[in-house]
């Protein structure tokens, strides 16, 4: 009994720890289908994260508001890295960098003022919401069915976005403008609005990870608490091949790694806790080193689009 207590524990922490992790994953997976690269993930879900947070915290502890609230910030994110690749067509890898530099010095100089410089003020968090005699099944009722709402999204998001993207008319032109958007744009889809919007929708989902994170895993905002979140998430996109049931399973995986390190510092194992800490960064890097020449991104990733009788 107390190994599968073990096992439960240490998969639900699994769970909980991959969660930021696909939502950004998820989001970078939409914006780079449609050939807009996504480095900014990782500001967006700071972005995200801290939003929710304070406006939880100005709400009263009310956590839809700081869930709307992170949604919206998210979506102005991804408008301003959409307006800067698509319609100025500026280097994405520079955007997105520029994002993430920006959010982290705004985050951090924003919750001093915010928090009255308490950056770990205590938030209520969401809880778990278990499905009458599902929830009681071992192992499996506690991972799938004894979860918060925005884990219950993301089952449900998951396979509406795989057979959205690969079984809709929906999915076909998101497809054809990241893989061929002359072609596309040929055939009358407007490219630069698919990629706008698939931009925007990728921030929400980037800063609905950051909301989960700071009202559902941790229930606090400090400075830089994303810590490489959204690069992590970015690896699990190209580790899932750009496919949104492997990108979450390699979320997972990142997840379960983060997990075990927690559990090898609380056996007191003579290994140097940093070790343990760049575990998880570690086989992020191997995977992206094992993938390396095998995982093709879409053809026009990272290429801007210049629409025919605009000027330069």
């Amino acid at each position: 009994m107390a190994s599968l207590a073990f096992l439960t524990d240490y998969l639900s922490a699994s769970v909980r720890l991959s969660m930021p992790l696909a939502f950004a994953a998820l989001g970078g997976l939409f914006s780079e289908r449609s050939g807009v690269l996504n480095i900014g993930l990782e500001g967006m879900l700071l972005t995200g994260a801290f939003v929710s947070a304070a406006a939880t915290f100005y709400a009263g502890g009310n956590v839809w508001v700081g869930i709307v609230a992170a949604l919206v910030a998210g979506g102005l994110t991804g408008l301003l890295h959409a307006w800067l690749c698509v319609s100025l067509r500026v280097d994405q890898l520079v955007s997105g960098l520029a994002i993430n530099l920006s959010a982290a010095g705004l985050t951090a100089f924003m919750s001093r003022l915010v928090f009255n410089s308490q950056a770990t003020q205590k938030l209520p968090g969401m809880p778990a919401i278990p499905i009458p005699g599902l929830s009681q099944i071992p192992v499996l009722g506690t991972l799938l069915f004894n979860q918060d709402i925005l884990v219950y999204f993301l089952l449900v998001l998951l396979p509406l976005s795989t057979y959205g993207l690969f079984h809709t008319s929906w999915g076909l032109t998101l497809r054809a403008v990241g893989e061929y958007p002359r072609a596309a744009a040929t055939a009358g889809i407007p490219v630069l609005w698919v990629r706008y919007i698939s931009v925007m929708l990728s921030g929400c989902l980037a800063a609905l990870g950051g909301a989960y994170l700071v009202l559902v895993h941790v229930k606090f905002f400090t400075e830089d608490i994303s810590a490489g979140k959204g690069y992590i998430a970015l690896a699990a996109l190209i580790f899932g091949r750009w496919h949104p049931i492997a990108t979450v399973l390699a979320c997972l995986l990142f997840g379960a790694t983060e997990a075990l390190q927690l559990r090898i510092q609380a056996f007191n194992l003579n290994i140097p806790y940093q070790f343990l800490i760049m575990l998880p960064y570690v086989v992020a890097l191997l995977a992206m080193v094992g993938l390396a020449g095998k995982s093709t991104p879409p053809a026009a990733l990272g290429t801007p689009y210049k629409q025919e009788g605009t000027a330069d």
